[in-house]
């Protein structure tokens, strides 16, 4: 690779740092990332770089700029395998930061971008791509209806898949009477949003990616953070997530549609999703413990669940009456 960074893009590096599962050469203060691009397409790379661009020239100094080839092309070949590389100039332990506070500026920065984004946008998809999520599901669960479980999480799922059904319709149905009853504000417009953002995502060091990118409204980073945050310890989520809305809102207030919208997400149950997903995927058998294992705990864990999502805009000290804010009813005794 060092080799490589030489020959294609004139760089010779020093010596190899950790930057989480990415690996990254040091020359002086800079830090080259190898990224694996996939089957991403030119488009896409070419928008993500335009992204890039726009939020330095912003002012951001912890966006991962992309390097091109001494050719100016933005992918070069590694063993047949399609790279990236990308620059990260000010590379700080994220320690010091607060995450919150960080997050809204650059979702501040993010929607001001003067172009169209297309490729990696998923504004106003959230409904479409949680209907297929649950037809996907709820096939899997007629097929195996009449079928004896082959095991313990395959019983765990035939007999939770109805009440996470109802937890999905009443997201979908939250997040489709938002749509229809609130207008959106100028803070309300598409940003540089995550795959799906959480501590980890800035554990070692906080640097901006633009591979873990997509173009959404800002509530969908700040409710995955929560939901990241509920999730890590139920009993200790609490001032975290307080804290962190705080250091949020102190840069950018939410309108009403963002409260509902975070609340939409944070009522979609995307932990079950991921956890049966997973499970029929993978071929480990020591993977597979795990996710029965965290099933479980998302079981016994449900009226917990429930108890936080009916105290969510308390917990989060939003006036419920101020932005005309309602609870699903079933919520109102949790």
């Amino acid at each position: 690779m060092k080799q490589l960074l030489e020959q294609q893009y004139g760089i010779v590096a020093e010596e190899e740092v950790n930057m989480g599962s990415y690996k990254a050469f040091k020359r002086n203060d800079e830090v080259y990332m190898i990224i694996p691009t996939g089957n991403i397409e030119n488009e896409e790379l070419s928008e993500l770089e335009q992204i890039a661009l726009h939020l330095m020239n912003k002012g951001d100094r912890h966006v991962a700029a992309f390097v091109r080839t001494k050719e100016g092309a933005l992918t070069s070949k590694w063993n047949e395998i399609n790279i990236c590389v990308l620059l990260v100039r000010h590379v700080h332990p994220s320690k010091r930061i607060k995450l919150g506070r960080k997050l809204a500026k650059l979702h501040y920065r993010g929607r001001s971008i003067p172009f169209q984004v297309k490729k990696i946008s998923r504004i106003g998809q959230w409904k479409q791509l949680w209907e297929k999520r649950l037809e996907q599901m709820e096939r899997v669960w007629k097929d195996k209806l009449f079928q004896q479980p082959e095991n313990e999480f395959e019983k765990m799922f035939l007999e939770s898949f109805p009440y996470y059904m109802g937890l999905t319709e009443n997201a979908i149905q939250y997040l489709v009477d938002t749509e229809i009853d609130y207008e959106p504000m100028a803070s309300d417009g598409g940003t540089v949003c995550h795959e799906r953002f959480s501590e980890s995502l800035w554990t070692s060091h906080y640097c901006n990616n633009p591979f873990e990118w997509v173009f959404d409204h800002s509530s969908r980073d700040i409710a995955e953070w929560i939901r990241g945050r509920y999730f890590a310890n139920i009993k200790t989520y609490e001032p975290d997530v307080k804290q962190f809305l705080n250091d949020y809102q102190s840069v950018s207030p939410l309108s009403s549609f963002s409260w509902r919208l975070l609340f939409s997400r944070i009522l979609f149950p995307l932990h079950f999703y991921e956890c049966v997903e997973s499970y029929y995927i993978t071929n480990s058998e020591q993977q597979r413990h795990m996710l029965e294992d965290h099933f479980l705990k998302f079981l016994s864990q449900s009226s917990e669940y429930e108890r936080f999502l009916g105290n969510f805009y308390q917990l989060a000290e939003v006036p419920v009456q101020k932005y005309r804010l309602p609870q699903p009813e079933w919520l109102a005794g949790s």
